[in-house]
Formats: structure tokens, sequence, C-alpha cells
């Protein structure tokens, strides 16, 4: 989504005076009748529509909008694109489950041209036969359960280093900086399982950092070209076009270079790999490739479609689980009875043991708990990504035209308190008696959303996310900074590729020994 509100007025006042005749023009068209009932908007502007109701973060401006205008659907004008705002349970599934295959598509945008090696990227292909192909690669040769176990080792190696990392940081005795260690965390097993190495130290780190900085940074800009045609020369004058072009440029060069490398490595390898339990672990790159050169599938595996795959991989998996590891330790560091709870389960479990199961983690019920009510109030992508009506539908009793984009606001319907007792306090119990979880919804709790274009990295999300927790929780007990309170905590958030704090997450780690 986007963050533009705080410069919109100094991009678009310039061009006003240029712009005055398309105003003159829209006063003087006369508005075709129509018998069409459409849903509750608020009152427009010429040309920008409903633009300067938007704030940086729009989940925010979406349902403060809802609760005056449509606290299921509500129709916005974001420049020229008519765009249905989804905020209630109801509604959700009306979108994505009554009529799914109406929404199933997404909007054709330059920004996602741009980026996505021209729709190619999973996420924000068209539907159609090219979407469900690539979909199926992408989940069993990565997110599937065999694959997901398979990189076992390789996670517990990872998560093995953050924890030294915590150590380190109390034998220092200063703060750990929990964001950043779950972001690098996630950065590493998202790299290790889809390119086979990480890329932190020295110049391609620093690179890398930088590209991931600012495709961040775009993905989180307004392009006036995609909504204002009239006003694209804006994003030419503030260079938010040269910037986007030189972003894809960038991360085209740096996969490219992935695949130069995987290519040349396996090509100098004359050895025959051993099979059975000492098999290498098959990347997503190999998985890739070796499908590429068998070519039995009914769509082209060209070199854009196994670099727009591994984009798509490795952006869908990093930034999301960062923000739940990183809102979950903030919400128990907040609610000293929750955390408490939690690391008795924990240490119950383990009793004394050492290593922590996949079967362990199965009977951390609580746990569970936890994880779910920090996405359901901090949903990891607060909106998800558009979808667009691929013909007119008849939602709720409203006409939503073709071409309408549509926004799910999960942050609203995660907050509804029609559906949520205290909707606004953080209360793991709720989920302990409850038949709602991440896969047993009935669009509750859309944290990896529904449907068709619901996202398939579930299971390789919580490997990471149950994983990581129990570790931590096990491991360390934990408060914060000396003199901090927790009125004092910022719960400010920021949003680029997924809703983070705006402040990093310091906290206090002591480690616990059984």
């Amino acid at each position: 989504m986007w963050t533009f509100l705080d410069h919109i007025i100094i991009y678009i006042l310039p061009l006003f005076v240029g712009a005055a005749f398309l105003i003159i023009r829209w006063y003087s068209c006369t508005p075709p009748t129509t018998t069409k009932k459409l849903p509750p908007s608020p009152p427009t502007l010429p040309i920008i529509g409903n633009l300067h109701q938007l704030g940086a973060l729009v989940h925010h401006s979406f349902f403060s909008l809802a609760k005056r205008y449509g606290d299921s659907l509500m129709l916005l004008h974001i420049g020229s694109v008519p765009s249905l705002v989804v905020s209630s349970t109801e509604a959700a599934r009306e979108i994505m489950k009554t009529h799914d295959l109406a929404f199933a598509s997404r909007p054709t945008t330059r920004m996602f041209r741009a980026i996505s090696y021209n729709l190619k990227e999973i996420t924000v292909a068209p539907y159609g036969e090219y979407w469900r192909q690539a979909k199926s690669i992408l989940t069993l040769q990565l997110l599937s359960n065999k694959k997901v176990q398979s990189f076992d080792a390789m996670r517990e190696t990872i998560i093995r280093d953050c924890l030294s990392k915590i150590t380190q940081s109390f034998s220092s005795n200063s703060p750990a900086d929990l964001s950043d260690l779950f972001s690098s965390l996630t950065n590493d097993i998202t790299c290790m399982a889809t390119f086979g190495k990480t890329y932190n130290d020295g110049e391609i780190g620093r690179k890398f950092k930088k590209i991931m900085q600012e495709f961040s940074e775009v993905l989180g800009s307004f392009y006036f070209e995609d909504s204002i045609p009239q006003l694209a020369v804006v994003d030419r004058l503030t260079g938010l076009t040269a910037k986007v072009d030189r972003v894809a440029k960038d991360f085209d060069e740096f996969l490219q270079n992935v695949v130069d490398e995987t290519i040349l490595s396996k090509n100098t390898n004359n050895t025959i790999d051993p099979v059975g339990e000492d098999a290498p672990v098959e990347t997503f790159i190999d998985a890739l490739l070796k499908i590429q050169k068998e070519d039995t599938l009914g769509i082209t595996i060209d070199t854009d479609v196994i670099k727009a795959l591994l984009l798509d991989a490795y952006v869908a998996g990093t930034d999301t689980s960062s923000s739940v590891l990183e809102w979950a330790m903030t919400e128990l560091l907040l609610h000293r009875d929750c955390l408490e709870k939690v690391q008795d389960e924990i240490r119950t479990v383990l009793n004394g043991r050492k290593d922590i199961t996949d079967d362990d983690v199965d009977r951390m019920k609580y746990l569970k708990c936890v994880i779910m009510e920090a996405t359901r109030l901090h949903p990891p992508l607060p909106v998800l990504p558009p979808r667009v009506a691929r013909h007119d539908a008849k939602v709720m009793g409203y006409d939503i035209a073709e071409g309408t984009r549509v926004y799910v606001n999960v942050y609203a319907i995660m907050r509804d308190p029609k559906v949520w007792e205290k909707a606004e306090t953080f209360m793991p119990e709720r989920f302990l008696e409850s038949s709602v979880d991440f896969v047993r919804h009935n669009f509750e709790l859309l944290t990896f959303g529904g449907g068709r274009r619901s996202c398939p990295g579930r299971i390789f999300a919580m490997a990471i996310n149950e994983k990581v927790l129990a570790n931590v929780l096990y491991r360390f007990d934990w408060a914060l900074p000396q003199g901090v309170k927790a009125e004092d905590v910022d719960l400010n958030e920021t949003f680029g590729l997924a809703n983070h704090r705006k402040v990093p997450l310091l906290a206090v780690a002591k480690p616990f020994s059984p």
C-alpha cells in the first residue's frame, strides 16, 4: 500500500493551474442517469477523488472512514479509480467466497508491471492459467509441508545463531534489538530456503539491504500514473518513476547473479550428489532450474519467470514473519501475565529438555494463541493486496462495476467489536476454546487472506514463527529496558512490505537455566 499523503499537496499544487481545464470539464459534464445502487461513499473532489482523506497509514484511514460511511462496504475514488473498501467479516466472505471468482484477479498497474517482471510474480499476476501453474510451483517446491520439513536443520542453525546474539547482548549488559534480530533471522531463513545462501556480509550484503530498503519504499509510495493518469507527470517530476525503474533493475541484476551462480555451481560440480539422508536439501532455485530443464508444464519457465518466483518467495517470506514476531514480543512485554503464562507452558512441555521439537510445539496451545492474537491486533498485511472486479457483480445488494479495485481492510475486520469481545485488548485466551484459527475461520481471522488469492505460505511462516518464539521465550526471561514503563512503549506503526513498529523493539534478556 502507500505512504504518500504527508507530501501529496506539495506534488499537486504546482499542477493545478495546468489541470484547471480538467476541473472545468469535470464540472461541465452532466453525470449520466443511473439506476444502479452503489455502496455508501464520502463526497469526492475533482480529479483526486478521496485522496485527501487518506493518511500515511491507509488501513487506519479506511477504518475511520468506514465508521462514518460504510462499516461493511464503502466506495472510495482513489483518483479516478473506483475502489471498494471491505471492512466486515460478512463483506469479506462475499468477496472472497461467494463472489471469489469475480474478484480473483489483480489490477494491472504500471508499478506492478515494473517491479514484477510484467506481472509474472504470483502476488500480482492476473487470474488465469499462468497464475494457477506458477502458484502450484511455489506451493509444491517451497511451501508444502514436506518441503518445509526439509528445511528443519537449516532453520535450527539460524535460530541458534539468533539465540547466541541475544546471549551476547546479555553479556554486554545491553538490551537486545529484537526488531533487527527478527528481521535478520527471517531474512536468513528465507534466503537459505530460496537461494541456498545468505546475503549479509561484505559489499553484496550492503547492496542487498539497500535494494530491499528501496523496494519497500517504492511499494509504500503513491504512484499517480496508476490512479490519476492526468497527473502522471508528477511521478516523473518527483523522481518516483526513475526510482521504480532503478529498483526493478537493481533487483533484476541481483536475482540474475543468483541464477547464474547457481547454474555455474551445478555445471562445475561433476560429482554425483548423494541420496537418502545425506542428500543435500533442494532449495527453491534448484527446483525451479530443474523444472525449467524438464519443461513438462503447460507454461514457459523462462529466466524472467524464475526470477519472478524467486522474488515472490523472498519478499513474501521475510518481512511478514519478522512483523509477527516483533509484535508478539511487544504485546507479551506489555502484558506480563500473558508472558508468564506462555513461558510456563513452554517450560512445562519441555520439562528441562534442551531442544524443542515440532511435536513439542504442537502441544503448546497457548503459544499458538499468542501468535494468533498478535496477528489479529497487528496483521502483517493490514490491507490485503488489491483485487479487481473481472466483471460487473452485485455484492450485499450493491452494484460493483467491472474494473473496481477491492481493498480488504483486515485491520478493521480483526478489530470489529461485533465479532471480537474487547476487540482492542490483547487476549490470547480468546482462542483457547475457539473454533477459529488460521485454517478454520469463517473470514474473522484473515492473517493469510482467504479465497483463491489467499497466501499459500502459512506452513512456511508458522514453522518460523512458532519455533522462534518458543525458543526465545524458553531460553530467556524478558523485561523492558530499565526505566521504561509499559505506557512509555511506542506502538506507532510504519508500513512498507509489512506492518512494523516505527521504533525498534528493545528488550532485556536474562538466560534461563532449566
